[in-house]
């Protein structure tokens, strides 16, 4: 008879390792599930792909681009200038040209400060270019105003101050009118009072007035200019000299006689305007003290007098008065501002390069430009003090 204890033993190692088996089975078939279900490395090494050629043997075509996200970057405060400006082609508006980038700046040479005096109504005579008298005396009236030392001088300090907030120089182009309006002037009393207007004989001399200049610097400044044959559309360089609009009245005009200069103050005594002048040749002609503005006249005619010129043998003959017309040519110029003094005014005259040198039969003359000014600061009854 079989030991059946014994049977039964077996069968229940033999039970055992058979599970034993099957868990190790099961064991390998989950790892071996989990080593080829596991996701690619974040970073995989390009790889050749494959492809078949006609004879069944892989070739390498090319390598398989893996796209990847890029990594997020961290922001941080990295103090980088700002990126450049983007340079367009043909911009709708271009920039201004660089021959005027440089300005405002301070005037350089004397021609350059006679033209920033000119600019704030400190007139310093025809420009010329050179340091004179009545360049110096427009100094210290600029000195003057920026309560300065009036030392005359181009010091640093008045240098400055004197700014040219533009070039110094602008473009006039001659128009027919221009030329329409110029005609020889009278060379004595009765031809200049049958005259329609006492005008401008000259471009050159008509330039030299809308300049404040001197004939000989606007040649100088316009070299190829044929002055006997300028026609319209000539383009002539002159200073530009501009006067600022008053904004309001002169409160009193000062005449200081023995430096031959006018100023022009407000109601504070702050100064407004400053004109070289010229004054009577004899002594006994200059008044003194306090006169007064008596009546305006924009343009002018003239009333030739022959008490008045006892020297002039034509009007001695002619022996009444002549009336002569309006012009820059005329004898009082473009304006004439009477005082309350018979016979005396300030005007203007049809040599503005003689003010200041020469002297006059008793009246106060300016350039025409000057004269002009003037008028929108002077008013009917306004003091006008002379000094000696």
């Amino acid at each position: 008879m079989p030991d059946l204890k014994s049977s039964a033993s077996k069968r229940r190692r033999a039970g055992d390792s058979l599970a034993v088996l099957l868990l190790l089975a099961i064991i390998a078939g989950a790892g071996w599930l989990w080593w080829h279900e596991k996701p690619p490395a974040k970073n995989p090494p390009l790889q050749p792909a494959a492809v078949i050629n006609k004879k069944g043997l892989p070739v390498i075509a090319s390598l398989a681009v893996v796209e990847r996200k890029p990594e997020p970057v961290e922001k941080t405060n990295l103090n980088l200038p700002p990126a450049p400006p983007v340079i367009v082609s043909n911009p709708p508006n271009p920039p201004p040209p660089a021959a005027t980038a440089e300005f405002p700046r301070p005037a350089k040479g004397v021609l350059e400060v006679q033209i920033a005096l000119a600019r704030r109504a400190i007139s310093p005579g025809a420009i010329d270019g050179a340091m004179g008298s009545q360049t110096r005396a427009a100094l210290a009236a600029f000195q003057r105003l920026q309560n300065l030392p009036a030392t005359r001088a181009l010091d640093t300090n008045t240098l400055f101050r004197l700014m040219l907030e533009a070039p110094p120089f602008t473009d006039y182009e001659v128009t027919t009118n221009d030329l329409s309006r110029l005609q020889p002037v009278g060379k004595t009393w009765l031809a200049k009072s049958q005259q329609s207007a006492l005008d401008y004989e000259t471009i050159l001399e008509l330039a030299a007035e809308k300049g404040h200049s001197y004939q000989s610097l606007i040649q100088k400044l316009n070299p190829d200019v044929v002055w006997d044959d300028v026609r319209p559309g000539t383009i002539l360089k002159i200073p530009d000299v501009a006067y600022p609009e008053p904004a309001d009245k002169a409160a009193f005009v000062v005449i200081h006689l023995s430096d031959k200069f006018m100023d022009a103050f407000d109601t504070d005594s702050n100064l407004l305007a400053h004109f070289p002048c010229s004054i009577a040749a004899k002594v006994e002609k200059r008044p003194v003290g306090e006169l007064r503005v008596k009546d305006i006249a924009v343009p002018a005619n003239y009333t030739v007098n022959p008490e008045l010129f006892p020297e002039s043998a034509e009007l001695q003959a002619i022996g009444h008065k002549l009336i002569l017309p309006p012009g820059p040519n005329n004898p009082v110029g473009v304006a004439w501002i009477g005082l309350d003094k018979p016979g005396y005014g300030m005007h203007g005259t049809p040599s503005p390069e003689q003010i200041g040198h020469t002297e006059s039969h008793g009246c106060f003359r300016l350039a025409n430009w000057d004269a002009e000014y003037l008028v929108k600061l002077v008013w009917v009854g306004m003091p006008v003090e002379v000094v000696p």
